[in-house]
């Protein structure tokens, strides 16, 4: 099995594999292209998506957030009206999934639905950076430490001597 390189490969960045693992959902996410959508800040910690979903009735959607991952899902029955023709089709309403990564400080406030656009607001939670001093100790006793080597040492040298009855 091959395992590609990648920047949190690097053994300063520790404990960052979710990181990555949300660097590929969100770059495999990142060629779809329907439904069209907008992020916009709406003040100084709240953000919106909104998603157009023209054709679409609030029964038809569904807004999930599962971990940090906030998925929205259409589905539209199957149509009634076989006896309609189109000459030109430009609106979809095909089924679709859209999903956002979230960070661990971004809160879902809640949707709504308005004139085939479907709003997502967010919240943003502000924390204070905190500094935590690590204090780092002298051995108690040095003499103290190098006895307990010595009787460690003597009790792994008289184990691996084999006894004789």
């Amino acid at each position: 099995m091959t395992r590609r390189l990648s920047v949190f490969d690097n053994p300063f960045l520790l404990g960052f594999d979710e990181f990555e693992r949300a660097i590929d959902r969100v770059s495999r996410s990142a060629s779809e292209s329907y439904p069209p959508y907008n992020i916009e800040q709406i003040g100084d910690n709240d953000l919106r998506i909104t998603i157009a979903v023209a054709g679409f009735d609030m029964n038809d959607l569904s807004v999930q957030l599962e971990q940090n991952q906030l998925t929205v899902r259409g589905k539209k029955p199957p149509a009634q009206d076989d006896d309609r023709v189109f000459l030109h089709r430009g609106i979809a309403t095909r089924q679709f999934q859209r999903s956002f990564v979230l960070s661990d400080d971004i809160e879902v406030k809640g949707a709504n639905m308005d004139n085939g656009l479907l709003h997502i607001d967010l919240y943003r939670l502000t924390s204070e950076t905190t500094i935590q001093n690590i204090a780092i100790k002298k051995p108690e006793n040095k003499e103290k430490m190098l006895e307990m080597q010595q009787k460690n040492a003597a009790i792994e040298q008289k184990d691996s001597v084999p006894e004789d009855a």
